[in-house]
């Protein structure tokens, strides 16, 4: 059964909901859907007392390792951290309370190679059950392009099911998220669905586009119930208006 899987995303220190596709280095900022009052661990310990776990706090650029810190100290096993991560600090990650560390860039090169061999290395390192793959990508010609860099650079690697039995051994679960649609509310990527849920690997959680809980049932139905969900800018509990908190507790609950 599709589970919602709650999220925290932190940008420049602060729990916010973006516009994927319009983060930057340079130029302007991001599209800003919400900038929470609340610190990280406010959103952890709420989380914590809802049992919503296996949920992530993603690191969106530098200076957020003090909120992401406060987040999984506040709910210790229950949340996954990613975000920089890399061979050097997953070991103190996961020391600091995340219960898996989410890896993406830093498998591929700066060119956007992809290099399994640092996958490898990190499983041998802490235990690829410690380990989350997430390939966010975006629509282009070939496919589901996995896209690096806080989703700006374009990789060589596509999201397609050979591709993740082959790094399957090395993780336990993936995550996707849609980058083309990530907080516009406007609807699920449809087909990345359909296709995350006709491979029975490892778990998968599917993030992007959700406006309302039809999406979250589209999501199911499409999955045939294999693939979680994030429910971000449409969330009531992140200024949105088309998704209640207390509708994705009773989701989980099995109240449909």
């Amino acid at each position: 059964m599709t589970k919602f899987r709650p999220c925290i995303d932190l940008h420049e220190g602060r729990v916010k909901q973006i516009v994927g596709g319009s983060l930057r280095d340079e130029g302007p900022g991001p599209r800003e859907n919400f900038v929470a009052g609340e610190p990280p661990g406010w959103f952890a310990r709420k989380f914590r007392a809802d049992k919503l776990s296996g949920g992530h706090v993603i690191m969106l650029g530098p200076g957020n390792e003090v909120g992401a810190k406060e987040a999984v100290e506040n709910w210790p096993g229950g949340l996954q951290v990613g975000g920089g991560i890399s061979l050097e600090n997953a070991t103190g990650w996961l020391e600091a309370g995340a219960s898996h560390v989410i890896v993406t860039s830093w498998l591929f090169s700066g060119q956007g190679a992809f290099m399994i061999e640092r996958l490898e290395a990190l499983s041998a390192e802490i235990g690829g059950e410690r380990i989350v793959v997430d390939l966010s990508a975006r629509r282009s010609e070939q496919g589901w392009c996995v896209a690096m860099n806080r989703w700006q650079t374009p990789t060589d690697l596509l999201v397609k099911p050979e591709v993740l039995d082959r790094l399957a051994p090395h993780c336990a679960e993936f995550l996707i998220h849609a980058a083309d649609v990530e907080g516009k509310c406007e609807g699920v990527d449809a087909d990345l669905v359909e296709m995350l849920g006709s491979w029975e690997g490892r778990p998968v959680t599917y993030a992007g586009g959700v406006g309302h809980m039809g999406d979250v049932r589209l999501v199911e139905e499409l999955s045939q119930g294999r693939v979680d969900v994030t429910v971000g800018s449409s969330l009531d509990l992140f200024g949105g208006k088309g998704v209640a908190y207390d509708e994705l507790l009773a989701w989980n609950g099995g109240l449909r």
